[in-house]
């Protein structure tokens, strides 16, 4: 009681000096003072807004001060958010977040997004990433391929994702192959492409950057785990091309399947006849799904388990031993018309296989020509989905 009633002058002073006309009829103050003295405090509602900073004086006391700001209007708010959503397609929760944080400085709560952004990566990166894009970049003698994953096949449609993989993949392919990788094809370590340097031609990207900061900026700006899984490089011989094929593509040099081989001719031959001839192999990859190249590299395990297989089906017919061995032989030809690459019915043209078609070839260039090597590559292909509930892919989603 003592103190309500040693507070209620101070309190009436403050009144009276705010009734007196000598404060602004808007605003907001505050007193704190140390002793015997009792804070007082009034407010009135205003469009101001404050930062506080303290003051010590001689006596020990100890007062907070507030310097005065005008408070950005509700109208300059939402123009401030849609710009900075414009600039780095971050959400719209992180854009409000860090302008708020800045004072609603544009420049500065660009600067904290991206600060921010290597934050956010780590916190999605966790998730499964199965979706994404393959990524080509490529010149005559050599290829790349690069499988840039996230979430949602709504991202992978997204434009800076879209910059991101393509700009990887043109890093990839400026590496110097060593003399092992030539003429062959190699994987390409994820653990090299992150650190190296990467030029995004994007106005909402950073420009030159590492490829680790680069994805970590577009996790940040799509609310995705981004992940680079995988790449490859194929080189060739001086007397050979490289082709590939890209199928469902948005745009030149992505796609979610890739087809890709090297030509090699023995002689110096037209070039133009070796990259025709490639375009539609690389597509006859992609749609064939070969395995091996020749029946000579059918790997021994891979026919005793397909032979296995083959007769463990014909015994439930009921005929006899030689009956059986014989349908094992026919199934068995049939299976490797359908692994082998050289034995496989060309699908532009089914009335010859592959093999028919490169004896075709060297008659044109009048040169033996040879595929050298080739590969298959599929967005998410060995990856694990997991499948989760509503109510879980909802609060994976808030993370």
């Amino acid at each position: 009681m003592a103190c309500c009633r040693g507070a209620k002058r101070p309190v009436e002073f403050l009144l009276n000096q705010l009734s007196s006309g000598r404060q602004p009829r808007h605003g907001y103050s505050s007193w704190a003072c140390r002793g015997n003295q009792v804070s007082a405090v009034k407010g009135v509602y205003s469009p101001i807004s404050f930062v506080q900073s303290d003051f010590k004086f001689a006596s020990g006391s100890l007062m907070f001060m507030r310097r005065f700001s005008v408070e950005v209007p509700a109208s300059e708010q939402m123009n401030l958010i849609k710009q900075l959503r414009e600039r780095t397609s971050a959400p719209i929760k992180d854009v409000k977040s860090s302008l708020v944080n800045c004072n609603w400085d544009i420049e500065a709560a660009q600067k904290d997004l991206r600060k921010r952004g290597v934050v956010l990566a780590s916190k999605k990166s966790s998730r499964t990433a199965a979706e994404g894009l393959l990524a080509v970049a490529q010149n005559e003698k050599k290829a790349v391929v690069i499988e840039l994953n996230c979430e949602t096949d709504f991202v992978a449609r997204n434009e800076i994702f879209q910059c991101l993989a393509l700009s990887l993949a043109r890093n990839a392919l400026s590496i110097e192959s060593s003399p092992q990788q030539l003429y062959m094809t190699s994987p390409l370590g994820t653990e090299i492409l992150e650190g190296m340097k990467v030029s995004l031609d994007h106005p909402k990207l950073s420009g030159e950057t590492t490829v680790q900061s680069a994805i970590a900026e577009v996790a940040a700006m799509v609310g995705e785990n981004v992940k680079l899984r995988r790449g490859f490089v194929l080189s060739t011989s001086l007397h050979g091309v490289v082709s590939s094929y890209l199928h469902t593509s948005p745009q030149p040099g992505l796609g979610r399947i890739a087809g890709i081989l090297s030509l090699e001719a023995e002689n110096d031959v037209p070039l133009d006849a070796l990259r025709s001839v490639g375009s539609s192999l690389a597509m006859h990859i992609v749609a064939a799904k070969p395995l091996f190249l020749s029946k000579e590299l059918v790997s021994s395990e891979a026919l005793e388990s397909e032979r296995d297989i083959l007769k463990s089906q014909a015994e439930t017919t009921g005929k006899s031993q030689m009956a059986i061995e014989k349908m094992v032989e026919g199934r068995l030809r049939k299976y490797l018309e359908e692994v082998v690459l050289l034995e496989q019915k060309f699908v532009v043209n089914d009335s010859i296989n592959v093999k028919s078609l490169l004896n075709d070839l060297s008659k044109e260039v009048g040169s033996p020509v040879t595929i050298g090597k080739f590969f298959r590559m599929e967005v998410g292909e060995g990856i694990q989905r997991v499948e989760k509930s509503g109510a879980s892919e909802v609060a994976a989603q808030a993370v």
